[in-house]
């Protein structure tokens, strides 16, 4: 996968988040080579993983030193109490099933 590539699909212009965005790159490689059991990732996965990397990107709001709290996950009116989710954790979680079927045609099983 290309920084340049990324980037054009992101509609960065400047040098400024590269080394954000190489992050993102080296993370979703190292994912999908976790994941699939492989050494390198296959041409037929790039496009694959440059969707991975451009929601893991959008997503994580890498280079953003705020933290948001997240969604609310249930409120109590009495003594008043409310909680929140983590959307990071949420999005983890659901990042590797949503490209789950293009992954698995490239699994390799490991004994």
């Amino acid at each position: 996968m290309e920084l340049e590539t990324l980037k054009a699909l992101l509609g960065i212009t400047d040098d400024t988040k590269d080394v954000l965005l190489q992050f993102t790159i080296s993370d979703v490689e190292e994912t999908i080579k976790n994941f699939c059991n492989i050494d390198e990732v296959p041409e037929g996965l790039f496009n694959t993983g440059y969707r991975m990397a451009i929601d893991l990107y959008r997503n994580e709001n890498l280079g953003d030193e705020s933290n948001p709290l997240g969604s609310i996950s249930s409120i109590s009116e009495g003594d008043t109490s409310t909680s929140f989710r983590s959307n990071i954790t949420e999005f983890k979680d659901s990042l590797l099933k949503n490209y789950q079927a293009q992954l698995i045609k490239y699994r390799k099983l490991v004994w």
